[in-house]
């Protein structure tokens, strides 16, 4: 009798030590959760988006907060990613895209800020100054409509065409030109992303090409440019989350650190003036 009251005391110790050992580790991983790293999902195109992002993990790492990069190569797929929540924000497009893909798609989103602009260049193979531009030469451009209007108000500087008066030049499309004193011929049904092939095969085109693709493509768009717009471009690159999601810490963080003077210092240095950074004045969110 005496050996079966020891064994279940023995027991009955063996279980207090467990649920002691238990209590102690749930304890430490509810520690350890309080302390886990925020951890974000941003989809950019390669260049310079990404490249700017990945530059910019370290600073975030500082803050507590991982910043995961999907890469994409054409205008459409970041948006309906966001929208299905497949990521947490996307960097790549200009104010007048993310209002049109809103107003055509019903995308829900907010714009967080400003980051930088990429001026919008006009390239040609083989005619080496606007004075050479003839009579009929075709204008190459990207099927992208929210891009139409500052092509054209690239061309209108130079002469070349006359947007109507009454239409606001950011939301100018192709009929809304009233003059063409050149009889220049519009194709603009091309992906964006091809544009720097057509660049390399329609010698004697205007080609406009968005600078993240000119860039790929070993354009300098400061040096190889016929055309190229200023800082003073409306087009500046956001970036862009679901409204509901507006609020969020580690999201505005983000934008906090690509406006560094760090990130903003390596844009100016790493691009060579293809990419302009801009600070929070030079954006409404």
């Amino acid at each position: 009798m005496k050996k079966f009251l020891l064994t279940l005391a023995t027991i009955a110790l063996v279980s207090l030590l467990a649920a002691c050992g238990s209590d102690s580790s749930d304890s430490g991983d509810s520690e350890g959760s309080d302390k886990e790293t925020s951890e974000i999902s941003v989809g950019a195109t390669s260049v310079p988006h990404a490249e700017v992002l990945k530059e910019a993990q370290p600073l975030m790492e500082e803050k507590g907060i991982t910043l995961n990069i999907e890469e994409y190569q054409d205008y459409v797929l970041p948006n309906r990613d966001l929208s299905e929540g497949e990521i947490d924000a996307n960097y790549f497009q200009h104010i007048p895209y993310l209002n049109t893909q809103m107003e055509e798609n019903g995308y829900d989103f907010a714009n967080l800020g400003g980051i930088h602009i990429e001026p919008m260049g006009i390239y040609s193979k083989g005619i080496e100054s606007i004075e050479d531009v003839e009579d009929g030469t075709t204008v190459l451009m990207s099927r992208s409509v929210a891009d139409h209007g500052r092509i054209l108000s690239l061309l209108e500087k130079e002469g070349l065409v006359k947007i109507d008066p009454d239409v606001d030049p950011v939301n100018a499309k192709l009929e809304d030109v009233v003059e063409n004193p050149k009889n220049l011929e519009f194709d603009a049904g091309i992906d964006a992303a091809l544009l720097p092939e057509n660049y390399e095969r329609e010698e004697n085109a205007l080609v406009a090409i968005n600078t993240n693709y000119a860039i790929q493509a070993d354009l300098n768009p400061s040096e190889d440019a016929l055309l190229l717009e200023g800082s003073d471009s409306p087009y500046v690159n956001v970036i862009a989350a679901k409204s509901e999601d507006k609020d969020s810490e580690a999201l505005n963080t983000l934008v906090e650190v690509l406006r560094s003077d760090e990130i903003q210092s390596f844009m100016k240095e790493q691009y060579d003036g293809a990419v302009v950074p801009v600070d929070g004045s030079d954006s409404e969110k």
